[in-house]
């Protein structure tokens, strides 16, 4: 089966890590950093905000194309992209100032986690029932 819900959820993430990267190279052509952060806090914080979703995001959406393949239930995944997405934007708009809001970055985290958490135990299960 050719994945159609993810990959739908894929281009909103992809959309949305654009637009980070550009607040780094926007940030980094007004405060003429060429590499790392220059000692500037706002960089340094642009910089870890778009770093971490090319950390987590990609992963996360692999786990979620696995279980679309596997014909889990699309309710199921519809709902994990949704968190997956807001859960990102959270922790962006928590972690970018440099007076952090601190809750908004844990509840981006969970969100964060929890996606990654259900998708891999879902697949995990799955994967064990085949085998047994």
């Amino acid at each position: 089966m050719t994945p159609i819900i993810v990959p739908t959820y894929a281009a909103i993430l992809v959309l949305i890590f654009v637009f980070l990267s550009v607040r780094v190279i926007q940030m980094r052509g007004s405060a003429k950093i060429g590499m790392g952060h220059g000692g500037n806090p706002v960089m340094e914080r642009l910089i870890r905000v778009h770093g971490n979703f090319a950390e987590y995001v990609p992963l996360a959406l692999l786990l979620l194309a696995f279980m679309e393949m596997q014909r889990h239930s699309i309710y199921i995944i519809h709902v994990l992209c949704i968190v997956l997405i807001l859960a990102r934007i959270i922790h962006a708009v928590g972690v970018t100032p440099v007076n952090e809001n601190f809750p908004m970055r844990v509840l981006g985290v969970l969100g964060t986690f929890a996606v990654l958490v259900v998708s891999a135990i879902v697949l995990l299960v799955n994967g064990l029932r085949a085998i047994g």
